[in-house]
């Protein structure tokens, strides 16, 4: 059985995640976000889902992203900048 590096439980079902060749064990999802995920340069929050990228850093949300300065990102059709 292997070891979660998060919560130390030993569990069959472990996996394992490589990351910039760094291999990581966990017990369950949850684990492997909690270690790996990508924080939210503006609220805070783990960054589940795909997530921005603009300016070097991560964003849970375009509204996020706005708020920190980044103006040509967009979540929906609706919000598409003028051209």
């Amino acid at each position: 059985m292997a070891k979660c590096e998060v919560c130390g439980n030993e569990y069959y079902l472990a996996f394992q995640v490589i990351t910039a060749g760094v291999t990581h064990t966990f017990d369950s999802f949850e684990c492997a976000i909690h270690k790996l995920a990508p924080i939210c340069d503006h609220c805070g929050c783990k960054v589940v889902g795909h997530g921005i990228e603009a300016n070097g850093t991560f964003y849970c949300s375009a509204h996020c992203a706005h708020a920190e300065g980044a103006r040509s990102i967009v979540d929906n059709a609706e919000h598409v900048p003028a051209q």
